[in-house]
């Protein structure tokens, strides 16, 4: 915070008492506002009820000091640091804080030998807290692997990518994953509200009042991370000390978009807005329009939408809405699925927008989808039927009993690699259910089948 705002106002603002100076101490001593609100205890520690709510596992753990070796994985600013450094206040165990970006494994090792001597004299536990774990390659985390096994640490990892991917499959296996959510709104909301009346460590000293739609604002810029909010909020509560001199200072939605550097989209990720801005989004795809398409993309990223919904969303309408018409749809869009996960923001915008406008431009085809439908409602109407017995896997009681006179017609040993014989079981109604479209390579999948059925009445 600016220096400043330790002088008592001439109107009166601030108290220039003692308890007043003690009370503003915290909100200038130069630590950010995120650094200086961050939870001390458990009581404080807002959202992730599912992984630290009353009675879960890992709750009753910490308040045991019984704790066993775990990994956090979440997106930044969701608790995962926070909740490790809860625990270092709870434990009595010795908590050793290191930074995989910083830290590597000769400094680890220190810290092993360390833990080894601590174990055998006072019988006291360490805990090794890695954030950034992922960070480490594989030879890093197999140096972790056999003190993790005997006990002579207590490891907790902190992660923001997927483990399965980035952890060692041992190492993963030797600890609990717990998987932390973003915040959500109202715990976001909770945090911004506990800032501005916090005297001690907050703003509560400088009489600030949030209008209702700023506080929604800043809860949902930040996309459910804790740090971005509050840093929001205290750039915005720096420029209502700057420009009004009245008793109580008011925070405006104006005020919180120029602190969160990015204007309201009137967007709510759990609202109206959220659901109609996809079904158009999807719809434009279908609709061959590409710009449309583009727009409600850029909509939803300066909203914050998680680019992860809109690849899946990507992946699934180029099976649904694109298929065989063309068949580089679904490998293009599960492509640029993993590539943002890859990549991140704001880079993964660029992997989204290749994405889109090829998609939106493919030749269309609903025919897989209405396919595996007739299939479905077909089973549903008359049972799923047993597989003709020149069809049966010869390992199957059926195919032992036909022998070599199966009577299965290998297709290769004939001409064009095809030959007539049934495949369906007895009995199913309502074929063809696959009926390709003229539309793009599809039209070329349905001359060869419409020849092969020529073939067949021959």
């Amino acid at each position: 915070m600016a220096t400043k705002l330790t002088q008592p106002a001439p109107n009166g603002l601030f108290e220039t008492d003692e308890t007043a100076q003690r009370d503003t101490h915290a909100a200038v001593s130069g630590l950010p506002l995120a650094a200086r609100m961050r939870p001390r205890t458990l009581e404080e520690f807002a959202g992730q009820q599912g992984v630290v709510g009353e009675g879960t596992l890992l709750r009753r753990a910490i308040e045991r000091d019984q704790l066993t070796s775990a990994l956090f994985w979440g997106p930044p600013g969701c608790g995962k640091s926070t909740l490790a450094q809860i625990i270092a206040h709870t434990t009595h165990a010795q908590f050793e804080n290191y930074s995989a970006i910083t830290n590597g494994v000769a400094d680890v090792r220190k810290v092993i030998e360390a833990a080894k001597e601590r174990r055998r004299k006072l019988a006291q536990k360490t805990i090794l807290f890695v954030d950034e774990i992922h960070r480490w390659n594989k030879a890093q985390q197999d140096a972790l692997l056999p003190h993790v096994e005997d006990g002579t640490v207590i490891l907790i990892g902190a992660t923001t990518e997927n483990p399965y991917f980035e952890i060692n499959a041992p190492l993963l296996s030797r600890s609990r994953l717990f998987r932390f959510e973003p915040l959500s709104k109202s715990a976001i909301v909770t945090l911004i509200e506990r800032a501005l009346t916090d005297t001690e460590r907050g703003l509560g000293s400088l009489n600030i009042h949030a209008d209702a739609d700023a506080v929604e604002h800043l809860a949902t810029i930040a996309d459910g991370d804790a740090r971005r909010a509050l840093t929001a909020l205290e750039a915005a509560a720096q420029a209502a000390v700057t420009d009004d001199n009245a008793e109580t200072l008011r925070l405006t939605l104006e005020l919180a978009e120029e602190g969160a550097q990015q204007r309201t989209l009137g967007y709510d990720r759990d609202g109206d807005e959220h659901y109609d801005t996809i079904s158009a989004f999807i719809k434009s795809l279908r609709g061959s329009d590409p710009d449309a398409a583009l727009y409600y993309l850029a909509k939803m990223l300066l909203a914050g939408e998680d680019i992860k919904f809109i690849a899946r969303r990507l992946v699934i309408l180029a099976s649904e809405d694109i298929g065989n018409a063309d068949p580089m749809a679904l490998v293009l869009a599960n492509a640029a699925a993993q590539a943002v996960m890859f990549i991140g923001l704001p880079e993964a915008q660029l992997t989204l927008s290749q994405a889109v406008t090829y998609l939106a431009a493919a030749p269309k085809s609903n025919a897989c989808t209405i396919a595996i439908t007739r299939v479905r409602e077909e089973i549903e109407r008359n049972g799923a039927k047993s597989a003709p017995v020149h069809l049966a896997d010869p390992r199957s009681m059926n195919g032992k009993q036909q022998g070599k006179r199966s009577g299965y017609l290998y297709p290769h040993d004939f001409p064009g690699h095809y030959v007539t014989q049934q495949y369906l079981p007895d009995g199913v109604q309502g074929v063809p259910f696959y009926e390709p479209t003229e539309q793009g390579r599809e039209a070329s999948l349905k001359a060869r089948l419409e020849a092969l059925k020529q073939t067949d009445s021959e």
